[in-house]
């Protein structure tokens, strides 16, 4: 019950889609889906946009990853703009560390983009049940 595509319909470029005066470019969407498309980066943002800012100690404990793999999949997060790391300007009792947190982006794109389709599948599947 899809519907399908329509021939001629939208731009002949993919990069036409954007306005005029676009926040990003073509390119910068497209790396931001593209670091999405990792299941550990997904988890990461998924958790950060539900949780709330946490530190890398945090997050390495709820996601059960090693640090070195955690830091790598969040410095690829903070590059294409989707996660932010934060600075803590006090030292508390374990010091002073960073904390990240979901940009305005990465909370659009998992609410518009990947979380949208998982919604939807559920709907899907109520529906032929």
């Amino acid at each position: 019950m899809g519907s399908e595509p329509q021939e001629g319909t939208g731009p002949a470029e993919p990069a036409d889609l954007l306005p005029e005066r676009s926040v990003l470019t073509f390119e910068e969407y497209v790396a931001m889906q593209r670091a999405i498309g990792n299941e550990t980066r997904f988890r990461v943002l998924y958790r950060l946009n539900r949780d709330g800012s946490m530190s890398a100690k945090e997050l390495r404990e709820a996601l059960d990853l090693p640090g070195n793999t955690l830091h790598h999949h969040l410095d690829t997060l903070v590059d294409v703009g989707l996660v932010e790391n934060r600075k803590r300007n006090e030292p508390t009792s374990e010091g002073l560390y960073s904390y990240y947190r979901t940009t305005a982006l990465g909370e659009a794109l998992l609410d518009y983009g990947v979380e949208e389709l998982l919604r939807r599948e559920r709907v899907f599947a109520d529906a032929y049940e």
